[in-house]
């Protein structure tokens, strides 16, 4: 893993991104790591254009936001316009966006995943996990145990994180084919 972890998490309020980031930055934290979480979202809590910009670092972080990210997960068609530009790893919802074009663009069905588990607002566990399989920014483990320590060992969140993990390791063959 290289010394710097850069991850933005975009889509539409309600989507879980900022708990997402909030995960994220706790799991850096209780790795020795520093760490900023910073978050966007419009005056509409539900459906409005809403972000996470995590930066995990060994070294000291002077600038709060991301300048080159190592991975983006999109979750809206706005996310995608707003970030398809980027040439970096993009892993989007593929039952709401339509991908840009670029070899570097990977798709699951999150929404799906949460939905056919009986909790929809597990989207974020769900891409968090298949975030980790691909890009392990924090450990995977120690990401498994501040989920289970934030919500009281809630059983549907191991099983949104495995799913995630399931979905990983689809895009995993995916990429191996790119």
């Amino acid at each position: 893993m290289k010394n710097r972890q850069e991850v933005i998490l975009a889509g539409s309020g309600g989507q879980g991104l900022i708990m997402a980031g909030i995960l994220l930055a706790e799991t850096g934290m209780n790795e020795g790591k520093n760490v900023v979480q910073t978050q966007s979202y419009g005056i509409a809590s539900r459906g409005g254009f809403s972000s996470s910009e995590v930066i995990i670092s060994d070294d000291e972080i002077i600038f709060q936001h991301v300048e080159d990210p190592d991975v983006i997960v999109v979750l809206s068609q706005e996310a995608m316009q707003i970030y398809d530009g980027f040439d970096t790893t993009i892993i989007y919802d593929s039952d709401l966006v339509t991908p840009g074009k670029g070899n570097n663009r990977f798709g699951a069905p999150f929404t799906k995943a949460a939905f056919e588990l009986g909790n929809p607002a597990s989207i974020n566990i769900i891409f968090l996990g298949c975030l980790l399989q691909l890009k392990p920014v924090v450990d995977p483990a120690k990401f498994a145990a501040v989920v289970d320590k934030k919500f009281k060992s809630n059983r549907n969140n191991e099983k949104a994180l495995q799913k995630g993990v399931e979905l990983g390791n689809m895009l995993k063959e995916a990429m191996a084919k790119c």
